[in-house]
């Protein structure tokens, strides 16, 4: 009896420590899994990477410079005292994002669809804009100019077609 009882409690004891390498295993497999970037695209990063480096240098510095204005505008815009203006300026600052982040990924129709909703939020501000008292009117309506305008220079810096990118 007591030879049995033994071997029970090593059995016991085996499947425990079996059972605790098994789940160890496994957390150590999910969490692993969960930390790496999956990417499903068939396009591969190096391929968009190449598309921006063929693109010259003089190109690439307006690029960065009109975007990184955007970024400043949308990160330093005030908060007006009008809810539904602040509403559709925050819709206005997240079509902004998008189309940088398209043009980032060399996305043409990311691009496009941003910059149409982008002119749809821009001109329900306008529109707005007879709600507003002065002070606040005069404060959006420098922050629209300069958005504005730097989306068409940024949009004028940005190759639109494999005809502009030069082949390296």
């Amino acid at each position: 009896m007591k030879r049995l009882t033994r071997s029970f409690i090593k059995i016991i004891k085996m499947s425990r420590l079996r059972f605790f390498y098994t789940s160890s295993l496994l957390v150590f497999i999910l969490v692993s899994c969960s930390v790496e970037k999956l990417n499903l695209s068939p396009v591969n990063d190096a391929v968009v990477d190449e598309k921006l480096n063929a693109i010259p240098y003089t190109q690439r510095k307006g690029l960065i410079l009109y975007s990184s204005e955007i970024t400043g505008l949308i990160s330093s815009f005030p908060k007006l005292r009008n809810d539904a203006v602040n509403s559709e300026v925050g819709n206005l600052k997240y079509h902004l994002k998008d189309y940088i982040g398209a043009m980032e990924a060399y996305n043409i129709n990311g691009m496009n669809s941003a910059q149409r909703k982008f002119e749809k939020s821009y001109k329900k501000i306008q529109k707005l804009r007879t709600y507003l008292n002065s002070e606040d009117d005069q404060v959006l309506n420098r922050y629209l100019v300069r958005i504005k305008t730097n989306m068409t220079l940024l949009e004028s810096n940005f190759p639109k077609d494999s005809l502009n990118i030069p082949i390296k």
